[in-house]
């Protein structure tokens, strides 16, 4: 279960890396112009256009997770299998879209139930993902009739991708209206734990973010869904706020988004293995930096959360605890996006805000917080963060005595028992990741007389081979003689 999380994991390495430049352009939209965020008055034009670009991708983070799911899962990283994760998603948002619910439940439109109004998020992305790269791998090599020839091999994955799409639209229909109403209804529950139902609503606010169901607990304590509006009252365009009290459930977010994931982020930095810190500064810093500014954290959440899930649920332990605190503290900010910089800066004048410079000692003493902790679990437990991945082991510098990697693969492939032993292929940085139907039939010695680095046997159907930098090149040529 773990090796099929950290995949996932690495699957959303492709989209979530396109978040971070979203991230900063929208920041400096509202940096220009803080009307573009509040809804007030005319925007700047060029604000407007930048806020946008983000948005573009930030708002469409489903449709990247469903491209990128299916891709990074799929036994080969085949184009088709993004097409059937496409597929899919669009099955499932246009079958369970409020227009067509109301269609199939012979209802009016503004009596569906408003969880299919939250369709598109970040789980369901990953579900359509999934699918097609499920499908992709089970029906990649399926031979029709002569007469449905046209439709064999990769051509039918769309197709099968569209009938269990169905399927799973019909059991959503059902499913996620449950979940959503019962994710509103927890919220609702714990309003009157002043505080203490802060550091609650802070936790889980962080735990459902990975599934995309953050939206419907914020609802509850930012809109009108249960009396609280904090976010409205804040600013002072609804009536009914409380100075002192108004803000409680944003106020907390400052401090762990702008201080405490950017510490975090320097701690995995810290931690990551000599020759891959290059490589995680690439994407690390541009998180953090996306974190602190614009308050946009999921760049820098997805960068470890399925590749350390552990690690995620202390984060949102930490999460909690600072929504606890600042709750208690005689300090309140608020925003119209998000818990960064560019947001507190521009409410420090808000009706409502109270002390809002006691944020940033708060958020220097959070960051140290989440260094030390996430320092010391990522060392202590060995936890596979951005740069200490298993493919990052120091085989980097390992050279393939042989380039004629025509040759190569052919000579592995007979040390692996013949194409007909093989059941997938896959390749990460340095290694030949290979599934066998037969561990027997493997001879290591006939593999490494191609000038390989080593052989490596994690399990009875799992062989991976050490090729170097250049295993691309010799992946290509086995997946060819496997076909």
């Amino acid at each position: 279960m773990m090796k099929y999380l950290q995949r996932l994991g690495k699957s959303l390495m492709l989209p979530v890396a396109c978040l971070p430049a979203a991230g900063i352009l929208m920041g400096i939209g509202y940096w220009i112009s803080p009307a573009v965020m509040s809804g007030q008055g005319d925007p700047n034009v060029i604000a407007f256009f930048l806020v946008k670009a983000g948005g573009a991708l930030i708002d469409n983070m489903a449709i990247l997770f469903a491209i990128g799911v299916a891709l990074g899962m799929a036994d080969d990283n085949d184009g088709t299998a993004a097409l059937a994760g496409i597929v899919s998603w669009l099955m499932v948002q246009m079958i369970l879209s409020p227009g067509v619910v109301a269609v199939l439940s012979s209802i009016d439109v503004a009596a569906v139930n408003p969880a299919f109004g939250k369709i598109n998020n970040q789980a369901i992305g990953i579900l359509c993902g999934l699918i097609g790269a499920s499908c992709y791998n089970r029906f990649k090599n399926t031979k029709l009739p002569d007469a449905l020839a046209f439709f064999s091999g990769k051509r039918c994955v769309s197709i099968v991708t569209a009938v269990i799409s169905l399927v799973a639209c019909l059991v959503l229909f059902f499913i996620w209206p449950i979940v959503y109403s019962g994710l509103v209804a927890f919220g609702e529950s714990i309003l009157g734990l002043g505080p203490i139902g802060a550091g609650i609503y802070g936790f889980f606010n962080r735990l459902l973010i990975p599934f995309g169901l953050h939206h419907a607990l914020n609802s509850v304590f930012w809109f009108d869904v249960a009396g609280i509006n904090d976010l409205f009252k804040f600013w002072g365009t609804v009536d009914g706020a409380v100075y002192g009290q108004t803000g409680m459930y944003m106020s907390g977010f400052f401090p762990f988004m702008m201080f405490g994931l950017p510490a975090a982020a320097l701690a995995m930095y810290h931690t990551a293995k000599p020759s891959k810190k290059k490589t995680a500064y690439g994407l690390l810093f541009a998180a953090a930096l996306c974190a602190f500014f614009t308050g946009v954290t999921e760049p820098l959440e997805f960068a470890f959360m399925f590749l350390a899930p552990g690690l995620y649920l202390v984060h949102a332990i930490l999460a909690g605890i600072c929504m606890l605190v600042v709750a208690m503290l005689p300090v309140r900010s608020g925003f119209w996006f998000s818990g960064g910089f560019v947001d507190w800066l521009l409410s420090i004048k808000a009706p409502m805000a109270e002390n809002p410079w006691l944020i940033i000692p708060i958020g220097l003493v959070v960051g140290v917080i989440y260094y030390v902790i996430f320092r010391f679990v990522i060392k202590k437990f060995n936890l596979k963060t951005p740069g200490r991945e298993d493919d990052d082991v120091e085989e980097a510098e390992v050279t393939l005595s042989n380039n004629d990697f025509t040759q190569v693969a052919a000579i592995v492939l007979e040390g692996l028992g013949g194409k007909d032993n093989i059941t997938g292929i896959d390749n990460c940085i340095t290694r030949l990741r290979l599934e066998i139907k037969d561990y027997t039939l493997v001879n290591e010695k006939k593999i490494k007389s191609a000038g390989v680095a080593g052989v490596i046997r994690p399990g009875k159907t799992s062989v991976q081979v050490i090729i170097g930098p250049k295993v691309q090149f010799v992946a290509d040529e086995f997946k060819k003689m496997c076909k």
